[in-house]
């Protein structure tokens, strides 16, 4: 058997929410998914990257052997509005693996940092996955089953120049994974944190190319390698695998 989900797809689809799936590491995570036969809720705000991510589930699944990859299907919400998150989950449905993956950034000296946007981000960033996981956790936890993968970041674990309050968001995700665990994973529930380091994206090429040379590995990772990690974390070869923050980072918050 492939990484494939051992399940009963026409009986029971194992379901998986991606937040922010509709570039990057999203993306490249519900792709990965889908191959592994889930069904995915693509979360996003653009319509269109929405829509290309879904069809390339599709034609994706369409290769697998009997036509048995996953599904996707796409729903929009902007997460730094909370009636949005709760709009989110509650469209979702039964989800069986909620991927925290959504997230800002913003880098730059700390009285620089407007307020609006540093509560947009704490907004998109910690408390959409906060309230993501109380409207779902507690389903998983009744079926005696789940899995909850926050995407944190090497900035949540080592002090960069210019990173506090983005950094401040993702310490805070591992916070939770550790609480949540202790809340959740007695009922059957695993939660991970997976923190990557610079990850090739559309987003500021020259700081991603600049990180990636401080790492053991001397390049940022691409996407697809971050999803292979949230692939594990979702599979039953990590059945015992809770409560802990991942480093993926080519060896950066090693040193």
């Amino acid at each position: 058997m492939s990484e494939r989900m051992d399940m009963d797809v026409d009986a029971h689809p194992q379901v998986a929410l991606v937040t922010g799936a509709t570039s990057g590491i999203g993306r490249a995570v519900a792709l990965k998914l889908a191959e592994n036969g889930f069904d995915v809720v693509v979360h996003g705000r653009d319509p269109a990257r929405g829509a290309s991510t879904v069809e390339a589930i599709k034609k994706a699944g369409s290769t697998q052997a009997g036509g048995h990859g996953g599904h996707g299907r796409f729903v929009a919400a902007d997460l730094s509005v909370a009636a949005d998150v709760e709009r989110l989950a509650a469209e979702a449905g039964r989800v069986d693996v909620l991927v925290n993956n959504a997230g800002i950034g913003w880098f730059g000296a700390t009285p620089d940092l407007d307020q609006d946007t540093f509560d947009t981000m704490f907004a998109t960033n910690v408390r959409a996955a906060y309230y993501l996981v109380a409207a779902l956790a507690p389903g998983m936890a009744e079926r005696g089953t789940g899995n909850i993968i926050n995407l944190g970041s090497m900035a949540g674990q080592i002090g960069l120049d210019g990173g506090a309050a983005y950094s401040a968001t993702k310490a805070a995700l591992a916070a939770l994974t550790r609480a949540w665990a202790a809340e959740f994973s007695p009922s059957g529930v695993r939660v991970n944190t997976i923190a990557p380091g610079p990850v090739v994206t559309a987003a500021d090429p020259e700081l991603i190319a600049q990180l990636g040379s401080t790492t053991l590995l001397n390049r940022p990772a691409q996407a697809n390698e971050i999803a292979e990690v949230i692939a594990f974390l979702a599979s039953p070869k990590a059945s015992y695998v809770t409560g802990t923050v991942i480093p993926a980072d080519g060896g950066r918050s090693a040193v």
